[in-house]
């Protein structure tokens, strides 16, 4: 499985890469902070992962890290998805580093 850290995501970001973020988590965790992705909770993802790019880079992420790996693992092998980078420690990576978004 692709992973990239966060320090590398926000370089994408900077340089104004083509990328989609998608976000596993729980609408209740998203509300309370998120990186402005598509929120596609886990459990939805059987049902909308026609929503998620097969055409550029796709950052998946979740809390931690463990989530969006599960995600991941599903989309590659149910949907051969090739293009999926899982974010390294998730949002607490992401506010241990830059804070809360």
């Amino acid at each position: 499985m692709k992973s990239i850290t966060v320090v590398e995501l926000q370089e994408w970001i900077n340089q104004g890469e083509d990328f989609q973020l998608v976000d596993v988590r729980e609408p209740y965790e998203f509300s309370d902070s998120n990186l402005k992705g598509v929120l596609i909770p886990l459990g939805e993802i059987p049902n909308r992962y026609t929503e998620i790019s097969k055409d550029k880079k796709v950052v998946v992420h979740c809390k931690a890290g463990m989530r969006s790996a599960n995600a991941i693992q599903y989309l590659q092998e149910a949907h051969g998805y090739t293009n999926l980078y899982n974010l390294e420690g998730g949002m607490i990576s992401w506010v241990m580093n830059y804070g809360k978004p």
